[in-house]
Order: structure tokens, then sequence, then C-alpha cells
């Protein structure tokens, strides 16, 4: 074998070991990216079924109620709550065990993890809420000024500009 066919079995060899090496990093991200979806793309079927996705919007007013008695937990109350997820446009019933973050209400912007049933029930498994009286998360506020019911002068998107 001359110098030259080694030097080039070397470097395919090489090139294959990061092809595969980039092949499982891409693999093992794919299992743990989680989209972001509004009500209105999960309403117009947009969403694979059994993924897991954010769902994001405001808490629909009046739509909040507990399922069953409180529990404790670590010191802090949990409980099975149902609510609305709205973008103004469209709205999905979300079901939570577990403990709500104390800026919780209605009216207010919230993003929630989890899976969309059968029944079309969305099954949070974590909910986050806004931490201010400023702050959207930037995709909740893409999502309402794509279903036009942005108010300029309500809530901004954080790292979005003003």
């Amino acid at each position: 074998m001359t110098r030259k066919r080694r030097r080039l079995t070397l470097a395919l060899l090489a090139l294959s070991a990061l092809a595969v090496a980039t092949a499982l990093v891409l693999n093992a991200f794919q299992d743990s990216i989680v989209f972001f979806r509004s009500p209105s793309d999960v309403v117009e079927r947009k969403v694979p079924a059994a993924s897991r996705f954010r769902l994001g919007g405001l808490v629909e007013e009046g739509s909040v109620r507990r399922l069953d008695g409180e529990a404790t937990t670590g010191g802090r109350r949990s409980a099975a709550v149902a609510f609305r997820v709205t973008d103004l446009k469209h709205s999905v019933e979300v079901r939570f065990t577990g403990i709500l973050p104390d800026l919780f209400r209605e009216g207010q912007g919230v993003v929630a993890e989890g899976r969309l049933g059968g029944d079309g029930v969305f099954e949070a498994t974590e909910v986050l809420a806004k931490h201010d009286e400023t702050y959207m998360p930037p995709e909740v506020a893409d999502a309402l000024k794509r279903a036009g019911r942005w108010q300029e002068e309500g809530p901004k998107s954080q790292g979005g500009g003003k």
C-alpha cells in the first residue's frame, strides 16, 4: 500500500467516525427537543400524535377549576387542576397535577409542557407562569400576533425588543 493510499484510508476512516458521532449526538438531541405550539396549532391538528410539546398562551378567564382534594408535597400544596389555554382565537383544555407556580392566574401568560391525550385534553407535566407584568414568552407573543389578537400596549415579549 502506498503512502498516499494509507493517508486516504486514514482520512476516510476519520470522516466516517465523525459522521457516526454526529449522527449519535443528533439522535440524542432529537429525544429532548420540545417544540412550542399555540392552541390554534393544536386545534388545527398540526401536532403529531403522542409527541411531547409546549403549549403556550393565556389562561382563559373563568376556566380554572380544582379536580380533586389537595395534597401536601414538600410543604407545598399540590392539586389536580384543569384550565383552558387560549391564544384568543382557539383554546385547549389542560389538566395538571402538581404544584402550580405562585404567579399562575387567569388572564396571565402560561407555558405548559406535556402531551395531547386522545380525548383532546392536554396532559401537562410542567406549568410555567410569567414572572412579572411585562413578560410574555416570545413564542406566545408571536402566536397572539399571528391570531391578530396582539395589543402593542399590552404584554411585551422578552428579548424581542420593545
